[in-house]
């Protein structure tokens, strides 16, 4: 067994709370929570387990995930559904169900935090904001109504890509379960400065944060592409150390997930060495030597 990066529990100690998408490691709960211990990482954020997505688990493998992960001494940081990862026109009762399943999985694995998207809507932003909107309050309602927060992730060719429209769904939603989920390598990717551009806008809405950094790219990128341009922490155009120097400034209170997305840029390392080398990103930019 590898040995533990020795600062991530004093990064811990310093109060960062600290979470990991388990399921870039392995298919596997078990094999994900033993690479997250030996990190010194007690939290997972739950998008799969056992190559299944979260909403597609239905309750007996829900349970048993809960058993293996509270096992294990794994708690859940959010859980990272697909809802609104779908075309504008989708059915979206279908979208709905997959957000009461999500919703059925964040009670049963002990998480207020549910991720969802705004739509592809592929650049055809004022047509569509309308029904986005209508949409996201929909959703909203439910989670409000059974506990959850719904945190809206910032990506490419959704609704909600450039910091300016995730601020107007914020503020047009208006509701206390509709928050921000701060990506700065999806900010980059669409040409946004994550903390010169984004963060003065988003700062107060954000409630949980993605640690992954990236370089830019055209603006035909393909997802191929955008997955190419992934970078460690720190290794990218992310302003990753200004962005977390503001969170330690203003006492954030979240978690700090990394999302290390280097299959493409580390191809020879399997799913628990890539998380090693995101985890020590993170170390470098919280420890310095």
């Amino acid at each position: 067994m590898q040995q533990p990066i020795r600062n991530l529990p004093m990064i811990a100690a310093m109060g960062w709370r600290l979470s990991a998408f388990g399921d870039e490691v392995a298919a596997g709960p078990a094999e994900q929570a033993t690479a997250l211990r030996d990190l010194g990482i007690r939290h997972v954020e739950v998008r799969s387990a056992w190559s299944v997505n979260v909403v597609d688990l239905g309750s007996e493998r829900l349970d048993r995930l809960a058993r293996e992960l509270a096992a294990a001494g794994i708690g859940v940081s959010a859980i990272a559904s697909p809802v609104g990862k779908s075309e504008l026109g989708a059915d979206f009762e279908a979208e709905t169900a997959r957000l009461e399943a999500a919703l059925d999985a964040a009670e049963r694995l002990g998480s207020q935090l549910v991720r969802v998207f705004s739509f592809y809507v592929h650049g055809r932003h004022d047509s569509t904001r309308d029904e986005v909107l209508r949409r996201l309050d929909r959703l909203t309602g439910r989670a409000e109504a059974r506990g959850a927060t719904l945190v809206h992730e910032n990506e490419s060719f959704i609704y909600g890509d450039t910091p300016e429209r995730c601020l107007e769904l914020v503020e047009a939603i208006g509701s206390p379960a509709f928050k921000i989920a701060f990506d700065p390598a999806n900010f980059v990717q669409v040409g946004a400065a994550p903390f010169t551009r984004a963060w003065p806008l988003l700062a107060r809405h954000v409630v949980h944060f993605h640690v992954k950094d990236a370089v830019a790219i055209p603006d035909e990128a393909t997802p191929e592409a955008l997955m190419a341009s992934v970078r460690p922490a720190g290794e990218g155009q992310g302003q990753l150390r200004e962005l977390l120097g503001e969170l330690e400034t203003t006492r954030y209170s979240g978690f700090l997930t990394l999302e290390p997305h280097l299959q493409a840029r580390l191809p020879d390392l399997d799913g628990a060495a890539r998380l090693r080398v995101a985890a020590a990103a993170l170390q470098g930019l919280l420890v310095p030597s």
